[in-house]
């Protein structure tokens, strides 16, 4: 087979989509050496950063900058097929949300969540109408769909209508790199690069409402007074309507120790979950949920809401709760940090949860998907 993959993503974006991107294409370079692959990229992607891949894996780049393609593609509707530009294709993936419009090979589209249908205030505006208008019809015009989860499954069948025979289950892994860091110099380092206190809470991911960094720092203010040597430490790159994160931080009665330390690089994530107390994910809706399941693999205790895809990733090895319950929270994170046996407990049930997820898992899924659709 010749697959085309929508490859700007991962090139493009540091987090989230980018990362899962890169996690999957990674692990079908080292898994499949049978079909080949090109990998789609825009004009204005960074072609310095792509990762050495076998032969049969090309890039393509595309004469426009993303921000052209997607005016033409998907504001003016025009059909600029992307196989006539870089195919003909036996099949072309799209694993960020929107299909580009295609000739006539079969398009397959990964949805990560349906968190703007969900959730719509969490959303800018001007965001929320142009995933309200991009991902319907993409769906519609896909032959088959992936969801990162059976949360995100559930909703495409509810929320959008899809029959559950056009949707694959194709999750998330952990790289081998996630894993407890003991070497205390690579901690030293670290603490120093980003100025990090002694003992701490972790919250990261990308500053915006659904990730309840607001619930947080209202928990961690009802237990900052028993535990004067804790902070709270929020790392991740600026999203949207952020605002109001810097100040519930700026108005906590703690505020020197609430610290928003800004996005984190990949290669420095391990060291940094191993340092920390407790992991908090208390987000509001999730198709996956990536950070809890690398913070178990660190060794770090996880505390994480009840909703969504989350109880399905963290099984039994995370403390769950409703996302909005903040005593519920702040008591969770007490027993962690107050009692050395209980962390111990999690920290172990944690890692070997994370061991049931990995890249190569995935791809496996993933190219079973790509030959059922061949065939």
């Amino acid at each position: 087979m010749h697959i085309g993959i929508n490859y700007t993503s991962a090139l493009r974006q540091r987090g989230g989509i980018g990362r899962y991107t890169r996690g999957l294409v990674n692990a079908l370079s080292r898994l499949d050496s049978r079909n080949r692959y090109t990998l789609v990229v825009s004009k204005d992607s960074p072609l310095n950063s792509t990762p050495s891949l076998p032969h049969n894996f090309t890039f393509k780049m595309l004469p426009l900058s993303e921000r052209l393609l997607t005016i033409l593609w998907h504001r003016l509707d025009l059909p600029l097929s992307i196989d006539r530009w870089a195919g003909p294709f036996d099949l072309f993936h799209s694993p960020d949300f929107v299909l580009p419009p295609l000739r006539r090979a079969p398009g397959i589209l990964t949805v990560h969540d349906l968190s703007f249908i969900q959730h719509p205030d969490g959303a800018a505006p001007k965001l929320r109408r142009w995933l309200n208008k991009v991902v319907p019809d993409s769906v519609n015009r896909a032959q088959h769909i992936l969801a990162d989860s059976q949360s995100t499954k559930e909703d495409l069948e509810k929320l959008l209508n899809v029959a559950p025979n056009k949707i694959s289950i194709v999750g998330a892994g952990i790289e081998s790199r996630f894993k407890p860091i003991a070497d205390a110099q690579k901690l030293d380092r670290l603490r120093q690069k980003y100025r990090l206190p002694e003992r701490f809470i972790l919250g990261l991911g990308t500053l915006e409402p659904r990730k309840n960094y607001e619930g947080l720092i209202e928990a961690f203010n009802l237990l900052q007074v028993d535990h004067p040597d804790l902070h709270l430490v929020i790392a991740g790159g600026k999203g949207w309507l952020y605002d109001s994160i810097f100040e519930a931080a700026k108005k906590s009665p703690a505020s020197s120790r609430v610290h928003l330390i800004g996005f984190v690089a990949d290669e420095d994530l391990p060291a940094l979950y191993s340092l920390a107390q407790v992991f908090a994910f208390p987000s509001h809706y999730e198709g996956f949920g990536i950070p809890a399941l690398e913070a178990m693999a660190c060794g770090a205790p996880v505390v994480a809401a009840n909703n969504s895809s989350l109880p399905e990733i963290a099984g039994k090895a995370a403390v769950l709760l409703p996302a909005t319950d903040t005593t519920a929270l702040s008591n969770a994170i007490c027993q962690f940090v107050s009692h050395p046996s209980l962390r111990e407990e999690y920290t172990k049930a944690g890692i070997e949860q994370a061991k049931k997820f990995t890249w190569e898992t995935a791809a496996e899924k993933l190219l079973k998907v790509y030959q059922s659709l061949a065939e």
